[in-house]
């Protein structure tokens, strides 16, 4: 093999290509990916163009973003147990330190070291380099073995399947009860094609053909917010006047927030996913306090890559009508427009190294 590969490199805001760099050697406790499938989320484009860098995303350049990927070990670090050469995994892009007080709680979302590399925090593609590359070096916590049926392609979901499930674990599902989905991206669609399969009725509100797309991914209601009609009256009317048990705020507006909480019904839930540049939204505090609803941020997906892949391999989640276009890795800036622009109706789009 040789000791080269092509990568996404990333110079500077806004300024990117793929490049011949050296592959890297694993470590202790890491393993060398041949990464086969890498689809683009919606936090790539805002660190392609700078949008993060007072985050520190990324920490340095030259960087290679990247962070929704499945592969092949190649290659075995010192001290690596449980993976083996040939081994097909699903990575996530968060690994803690794995010795701070959240971590061994199990928040490794939320490790008390981050964007520490020398206590052994990695944030792949945002703070460590990512997985737009041929291949990658990756701590043995991040990576889950897929099932044997699972294709590449699908393991490449999992990061953000597993986002979505963790907000419904934060909130639960009410069988037989409603859940709303403000936002049809791909987050938001893979929240409600966990909630339905978890037992839930859905209601999906957005616009377009995302919208649309819900309703034939199994939205059992849609809400078109073009179409004029009061977003929260439209909930309250479907759920009887009562509101919904569980809502999802996955669209990043100041108005969708507003109307996340106020379509709650009384001790409902809501989780926020969406990750807006800017700190401040209003929320009506006080239809919080009188209905008592929980509203959660919810960050990541700590614990849910095997799950989900569970739910892909058992037929209970079906990701392949996500996966609308498929590149190789030298049409990187072609892939990233597509996405970017909705091309041709785009949702996920995968990068095939």
């Amino acid at each position: 093999m040789s000791n080269m590969m092509k990568a996404v490199v990333m110079r500077g805001a806004n300024d990117y290509g793929v490049e011949m760099v050296e592959i890297p050697k694993p470590k202790q406790n890491e393993v060398l990916v041949r990464v086969k499938a890498v689809a683009i989320c919606g936090s790539d484009p805002k660190i392609f163009n700078g949008g993060f860098l007072k985050a520190n995303w990324p920490p340095y350049f030259p960087f290679t973003p990247g962070h929704e990927f499945a592969g092949e070990v190649v290659e075995l670090g010192e001290g690596v147990t449980g993976l083996s050469v040939g081994d097909r995994v699903a990575g996530e892009a968060h690994c803690g330190c794995g010795v701070c007080e959240n971590c061994r709680k199990g928040l490794y979302n939320l490790c008390l070291n981050y964007g520490k590399i020398e206590a052994g925090h990695r944030h792949y593609g945002f703070t460590t380099p990512g997985a737009y590359a041929q291949y990658n070096v990756y701590n043995v916590k991040a990576l889950t073995k897929m099932p044997d049926n699972v294709s590449y392609e699908e393991g490449s979901m999992v990061d953000t399947g597993g986002t979505a499930l963790q907000a419904i674990r934060l909130t639960g599902i009410t069988p037989g009860g409603y859940s709303v989905v403000f936002g049809p991206g791909p987050v938001g669609l893979f929240v409600m094609k966990v909630a339905k399969a978890m037992g839930s009725n859905t209601i999906v509100v957005g616009r377009k053909e995302r919208l649309q797309f819900a309703k034939r991914a199994g939205a059992n209601h849609i809400i078109d917010t073009e179409s004029g009609e009061d977003i929260v009256a439209k909930i309250k009317e479907i759920t009887g006047g009562i509101g919904a048990d569980e809502v999802f705020e996955t669209a990043g507006s100041q108005e969708a927030m507003l109307q996340s909480v106020r379509s709650a019904r009384k001790n409902g839930k809501v989780a926020i996913l969406s990750l807006p540049v800017q700190d401040e939204y209003l929320l009506p505090v006080k239809t919080m306090v009188m209905n008592q609803i929980a509203v959660f941020g919810s960050r990541a997906n700590p614990s849910c890559s095997k799950d989900v892949l569970s739910l892909i391999s058992d037929g209970r989640l079906d990701v392949k009508d996500m996966i609308t276009h498929t590149f190789p890795i030298d049409d990187f800036q072609k892939a990233l427009d597509t996405f970017v622009n909705r091309i041709d109706g785009a949702l996920k789009v995968v990068i095939t190294p």
